[in-house]
């Protein structure tokens, strides 16, 4: 698990015409939250957060105005045609602690011969891990698997110390079996057929 290091600043100015200001600047307006205590509404700089957002469940060390926190991130928000950072929620966590976070799923190997399809039931495996040491990734093989293989959450070898925070019998990946193409010809004189 890798952790980066940010310089946030207290944001006092709040709404719309803030926030643009905000990012104006190179800045991201976030909120961190979490153990009861009051939100905090933070300026973090764009960029640094953006590279560090591409590593999933990054635990994120923050430096705000000489006070140490720690934090994952909880929602991003991004603008939806120039995909830049608008905002950030930012969960604190203490080192020790337990999160429960979603891990991607990745897969490896080649399925049985004849075409199949393999679904992802779930693309991120919902589990409990301690908040320093979460894992960046579960990767499932699906070597020789036939159409109708399914593999379950209980399949999956996790790290140690990271425990399922879903059920056992969570369906995560499905094999579908390829459906046979009808050739375009015998198609053509079908409809040639009924006309």
């Amino acid at each position: 698990m890798s952790e980066v290091k940010l310089t946030a600043s207290v944001r006092t100015d709040f709404g719309k015409g803030a926030a643009r200001r905000t990012r104006r600047e190179g800045q991201v307006p976030g909120v961190l939250y979490g153990h009861g205590s009051a939100p905090v509404h933070l300026s973090l700089p764009g960029h640094a957060l953006m590279m560090a957002l591409k590593t999933p469940n990054i635990l994120l060390s923050l430096d705000i105005e000489g006070k140490n926190e720690l934090a994952i991130p909880k929602a991003v928000q991004k603008d939806p045609l120039k995909g830049f950072l608008e905002h950030v929620d930012l969960l604190l966590v203490k080192r020790g602690e337990k999160v429960t976070v979603e891990v991607p799923v990745h897969t490896e190997g080649d399925l049985a011969a004849g075409g199949n399809l393999l679904e992802h039931v779930l693309n991120a495996l919902p589990v409990e891990a301690e908040a320093t040491h979460i894992p960046e990734a579960v990767t499932v093989s699906v070597e020789g698997l036939a159409a109708g293989a399914s593999v379950h959450a209980k399949d999956i070898t996790l790290p140690k110390g990271v425990t399922l925070a879903v059920e056992e019998d969570a369906v995560v990946l499905q094999v579908l079996a390829a459906q046979a193409e009808e050739p375009v010809e015998e198609a053509a004189e079908a409809q040639g057929a009924e006309a």
